[in-house]
């Protein structure tokens, strides 16, 4: 069982931005490979601060987090420091650690000053219907890369000697500064294009494309991004590839309409099984439903089955199924059936009479969004 990210950082829930970077910055320091070579522990908890401070540490997914623990971010791959290595991790957040190992304000290895160059990610938009939002599903989608081109290969910078960075030391009345600014050479990949294959572009890439699998968890909502770490554009020579950001978007439903983590759907009864009373049965995704319907039941009631509705993400259980029961009048009658309703049209049964039992269109609507 993952731990609470807060607990990862040793920090609380009402910290601020500038607090949760600060106990990062102590956390990866204290666990950084360079300090405990070899030792596995260190490596896992540095890694546990890294996927902690990638989420509290963005304001939107610090949100989600806070709304639906873990589970918000479960089954997107390379979603959080589980998925990712080292190179990612420093690529990321290596200006956090400043000078405190290599002299550099952002390194990408183990002991090493060199930036490690991310590509650029990529976005694709993923519509479900309710039914794969219910249950999850696997979905395969084909994606146009930037890839390093068969053939290609990369020397070392001379301008920056593979670092990514230009010191420049500067005298002053204070004594000696340092800074270190992006190498205009090799635009920081520390690296230059030694042969370009034939098709390829200026940084020795090219187009292809590729089929990626997405796992998406059921309950998923409308608006929500997913990340599949390293399935982006690619980066000239050693740096890392850029991620694929998934937006997920929902299908409408014919006669079932989503509200968080309940459905809701309208069913059509006669006059006769409103007065009578009858049992019947209702298709939801592919479920069938048997429902009892009382009778004297009024249009308007709606009726709330328990946990037919979507699984939570934060493993909350599932939402309810709301059923809008209304009731038909027929705009066609035979003779026989006006006479009917005729002789009946003043009896003490027919004359509306609403008790307390039965709600206004007021609470009802109330009770719908309670």
């Amino acid at each position: 069982m993952k731990k609470d990210y807060y607990e990862v950082l040793g920090i609380d829930k009402s910290a601020s931005s500038s607090d949760i970077k600060k106990a990062y910055r102590k956390k990866a320091i204290s666990y950084h490979p360079d300090k405990n070579p070899g030792d596995k522990e260190a490596e896992k908890k540095f890694k546990e601060a890294a996927e902690a401070y990638e989420i509290l540490g963005d304001k939107e997914k610090r949100a989600k987090y806070d709304r639906f623990g873990h589970s918000a971010f479960e089954g997107h791959q390379g979603f959080g420091g589980g998925g990712m290595n080292m190179d990612d991790i420093f690529s990321q957040f290596g200006d956090i650690f400043g000078s405190a190992f290599g002299g550099s304000s952002g390194f990408g290895g183990f002991g090493s000053s060199q930036r490690r160059v991310k590509g650029s990610n990529l976005r694709v938009k993923v519509s479900l219907s309710i039914d794969e939002i219910i249950n999850g599903v696997d979905k395969k989608i084909k994606v146009k890369r930037k890839k390093q081109a068969p053939g290609v290969s990369y020397t070392t910078c001379k301008t920056c000697n593979g670092s990514g960075q230009v010191v420049r030391v500067t005298n002053t009345i204070l004594g000696r500064m340092q800074s270190a600014s992006t190498c205009p050479t090799c635009n920081g990949s520390g690296e230059m294009l030694s042969f370009r294959p034939s098709g390829s572009d200026s940084h020795g890439l090219i187009s292809q494309e590729d089929t990626i699998s997405i796992k998406i968890p059921a309950g998923v909502e409308e608006g929500m991004q997913l990340k599949v770490s390293g399935k982006g554009n690619d980066a000239p020579g050693k740096g890392v590839s850029g991620d694929l950001i998934v937006l997920i978007s929902e299908k409408k439903h014919p006669s079932i309409k989503r509200e968080g983590d309940n459905l809701h759907m309208d069913l059509y009864i006669s006059v006769s099984e409103a007065v009578l009373g009858t049992y019947k049965e209702i298709e939801v995704v592919g479920n069938s439903l048997r429902i009892k319907l009382d009778s004297g039941i009024q249009s308007g009631k709606i009726l709330r089955l328990k946990g037919k509705g979507v699984p939570s993400l934060n493993n909350y259980g599932k939402g309810d199924l709301l059923v809008h029961i209304n009731v038909w009048t027929p705009e066609n009658l035979n003779k026989e059936q006006k006479l009917f309703f005729s002789k009946n049209l003043n009896h003490e049964n027919f004359e509306p009479d609403p008790k307390s039992g039965h709600k206004s269109f007021f609470d009802k609507v109330k009770d719908m969004f309670s």
